[in-house]
């Protein structure tokens, strides 16, 4: 009886292993489409037709292929989904980019593609090159330090950007600080909480997530703020199972809430274009009511892709980039690009699951409620859901530091797995 029991497991593995590959090779079909479909839309657009457009669809299904052959060749015990959905959200973000390109008369696609180059290589590396993840998580006081340094880096040496004081330059080019210490400040959280015993062991990390967010508040980045929050009480959770220590968290959360209000004239700001966007459309309200008036324009199917006019929609290239998307492409797509994001994450905190080690499993946790953090901050804003924050949507919105950020974070994600 039990042998037969044995060989009916086996077929029953076997077989739901067999509809994952068809699965698999399925949306590896549609992301060439969707690839293909876009660019060739931009391709027909243009009176002559634009080269340039395809020569990018070659170039980003070139570098998808070739990370996924890596993936699925010698690394088949990894999750191969994760690049799958990391590249969709990729080629919309491209493609829309290259069509803002002659509205904002300049290259950002180009220069998106760059970085997605890099970070492409940046990914591949991580799987191929990191040893076992369990071996970094000793290394605590190293990412403290580090995370504490890119901090604070910007509110020092930082220059003004869109309101926000979180941009540094050096020479012709420029980075976040931030983008990279909230990569710093997870590994440090997960090596901190994997040896939670006692509430004093929270201390330190709590000490660490404060002064981190006063800085943001500092240089007016709140939308990191908000993300940085949003991650550190996630895995404050899945390291304690303690709903009480959330629950103190989120009053010490609206208790600095309130003070920021008051004391700083720039929350206070966000916080009645929020309520009020109407009263001032002009003027404060503009942002938020342009990006109003895009997506409502747009419908349930959109304006047709290349129709819209986002021209009137401001900081259209990054903040703004879903309102443009939703103008042209609908409401309907809108939903299914949120959809994307959540199978990316729905993905990348499986691999948490079969992790069967403490600091791996909440880097992965960390890292997945990152990503998620981001998109629901920035899409809550773009809708007047939430008050404007000014970040970038993950790999759709034009940045370079954004996508080396999240495409790291997804190959320490990938690695993972394929420890797991």
């Amino acid at each position: 009886m039990s042998i037969v029991h044995c060989q009916l497991s086996i077929q029953y593995i076997e077989g739901d292993d067999v509809k994952g590959k068809r699965g698999e090779f399925k949306l590896v079909l549609m992301t060439y489409l969707l690839c293909f479909a876009v660019f060739g839309d931009l391709f027909l657009l243009k009176q002559p037709f634009d080269k340039g457009a395809l020569i990018m669809a070659f170039i980003i299904c070139l570098l998808f292929t070739y990370a996924y052959i890596i993936i699925r060749r010698f690394f088949p015990d990894g999750d191969k989904f994760i690049i799958i959905f990391a590249a969709m959200l990729s080629i919309i973000g491209i493609a829309m980019l290259h069509r803002l390109d002659p509205v904002l008369q300049t290259t950002y696609a180009i220069k998106q593609i760059i970085w997605f180059t890099v970070s492409m290589a940046g990914f591949i590396a991580i799987i191929v090159l990191l040893p076992d993840l369990k071996a970094f998580g000793k290394y605590k006081y190293v990412y403290m330090i580090v995370t504490l340094i890119f901090m604070a880096m910007a509110t020092f040496i930082g220059s003004e950007r869109g309101g926000s004081k979180n941009w540094v330059f050096i020479g012709p080019f420029s980075f976040q600080p931030s983008e990279i210490g909230k990569l710093f400040l997870i590994a440090y959280l997960a090596a901190a909480f994997k040896d939670y015993k006692s509430f004093k062991n929270l201390f330190e990390p709590g000490l660490v997530v404060m002064f981190s967010l006063g800085f943001m508040v500092i240089q007016k980045d709140l939308g990191s703020a908000l993300i940085f929050f949003g991650f550190s009480i996630t895995m404050l959770y899945i390291a304690t199972s303690k709903f009480k220590y959330v629950a103190i968290c989120f009053l010490l959360f609206l208790l600095g809430g309130y003070v920021s209000y008051r004391l700083f004239g720039h929350v206070r700001v966000r916080v009645d274009i929020w309520l009020h966007p109407w009263s001032d459309p002009n003027n404060n309200g503009y942002q938020l009511v342009q990006s109003l008036i895009a997506i409502a324009s747009g419908g349930f199917f959109g304006t047709g892709f290349g129709m819209g006019h986002p021209e009137f929609v401001p900081v259209r290239e990054s903040d703004f980039i879903f309102a443009a998307i939703c103008e042209e492409f609908g409401v309907f797509i809108g939903f299914g690009i949120i959809m994307i994001y959540f199978l990316l994450f729905y993905r990348c905190i499986r691999a948490s699951l079969f992790s069967d080690d403490k600091f791996s499993q909440l880097l992965a946790v960390g890292y997945s409620s990152m990503i998620a953090s981001q998109v629901l901050v920035i899409i809550g804003g773009v809708v007047g859901a939430i008050p404007l924050t000014g970040i970038t949507m993950p790999l759709i919105s034009y940045g370079g530091t954004s996508m080396f950020a999240i495409f790291f974070a997804l190959g320490v994600i990938q690695k993972i797995s394929e420890e797991a």
